[in-house]
């Protein structure tokens, strides 16, 4: 550990050619995660409804941008110095704070998960600053960011001391403006890329988590049943769905679209890779909750029609994410990839549609096939290959 007063330092191109892991540091900022995707998952089981589903996405894109601000800081400032490890300890704390305001995130408890969302986005704006005085070539970018995330911050601290439904809307706001806040900088973004090796496996390490809650729903749904025959099934077909989005994920998972960036001279790319893992991880979570519903339900009666599209919206959403995740690659068979998992979504929404008065075991049967010829698809292709070559030739 270095000390105190040594400033971060910038990630150059010739790091961004090593490849470097996630600290220990950062595994551990992730655990704070853990819970508040748990507390956002026991909010839509409280209310399979599209107003629930809206509701559960209304707050995930907060703790999930609360992820991303931590993760792409620390991916471009190299720093682990007192000073950083205080701050990443009280941003934890601010997470923490956001993961109890979750529950009644939406009601009484509003005020207080504004207040944690802004005051991490204030720890975030100190780091911003504290690289931006140390290091010159990094302060057109820094700047930028400090600004667009203060305004965003202002935004939801006001919003604590307003009430519905103009609270709301300053949220909507301040959301629109941290998203937006990096494509105002995106030509100091290309000379300071993400780190090739880095960036995915950080990504990679918050859809396990995300992942282990939907492994966490099939437990929990089994273990508040009676054992029998459909619901062992039914289970064991909940599982198939979560290995399935594991395999087709972290088996094309990488630092392409980074590399293509920094060739090609094109930030959209990046911002297409990195802004569409939100919509994976909400499915893959919301999907974890609708195996759930499933095992809870009564298996010898026709699936409510709430949970089927709840099962069934959400993979498709995971389906179609990974589709755009993929056609941006350029790894051998990315682009036909991207077609099956788009073809994967329009059967399981044909599935939401036309499966209504199926039982619960058949539904989750159904979307599992789907789910596992991904799987296949993707083995056939990365079979090895052998050519025939006549003498001479």
């Amino acid at each position: 550990m270095t000390n105190f007063l040594q400033p971060p330092r910038l990630r150059t191109s010739e790091d961004s050619e090593e490849h470097r892991h996630a600290t220990w540091l950062e595994l551990f900022y992730d655990l704070v995660f853990v819970v508040a995707v748990s507390q956002l998952a026991h909010n839509l089981e409280e209310d399979v409804s599209l107003s629930g589903f809206l509701g559960f996405v209304f707050l995930f894109i907060p703790v999930w941008w609360s992820w991303i601000g931590t993760t792409m800081y620390a991916n471009r400032f190299d720093s682990d110095d007192i000073g950083r490890r205080l701050l990443v300890a009280l941003q934890m704390l601010t997470v923490a704070a956001l993961a109890v305001n979750i529950h009644y995130g939406l009601g009484e408890s509003a005020p207080g998960f504004a207040l944690s969302y802004a005051l991490g986005r204030a720890v975030l704006i100190v780091e911003y600053v504290r690289a931006g005085i140390h290091i010159p070539a990094a302060r057109p970018l820094t700047t930028r960011y400090a600004t667009g995330f203060t305004i965003a911050a202002m935004l939801w601290l006001l919003s604590a001391f307003i009430s519905p439904p103009w609270r709301f809307v300053l949220w909507g706001v301040g959301i629109v403006v941290d998203l937006v806040t990096p494509f105002t900088a995106t030509k100091f973004q290309l000379k300071l890329l993400p780190h090739a090796s880095h960036l995915p496996e950080r990504f990679g390490l918050f859809t396990i988590i995300v992942l282990g809650e939907a492994i966490i729903a099939v437990v929990d749904g089994v273990s508040q049943q009676k054992w029998d025959v459909l619901s062992v099934i039914a289970a064991i077909f909940g599982l198939c769905i979560a290995f399935s989005l594991w395999w087709v994920y972290f088996d094309n998972l990488g630092g392409t679209p980074i590399q293509t960036a920094r060739a090609e001279g094109k930030i959209s790319i990046v911002a297409i890779w990195l802004y569409t893992h939100l919509p994976l991880v909400i499915g893959i979570a919301a999907a974890g909750v609708g195996v759930e519903e499933v095992l809870l339900s009564k298996q010898t009666l026709p699936l409510a029609d709430a949970t089927r599209w709840l099962l069934c919206g959400s993979v498709g959403l995971c389906y179609l994410a990974l589709g755009i995740l993929h056609r941006t690659g350029v790894i051998r068979y990315c682009k036909i990839r991207s077609k099956y998992r788009i073809g994967t979504t329009v059967v399981v929404i044909a599935i939401a549609l036309f499966g209504k008065g199926l039982l619960p075991v058949a539904v989750i049967g159904l979307v599992t096939v789907a789910c596992a010829v991904q799987v296949v698809q993707d083995l056939y292709q990365s079979r090895p290959t052998t050519r025939l070559v006549e003498p001479g030739i």
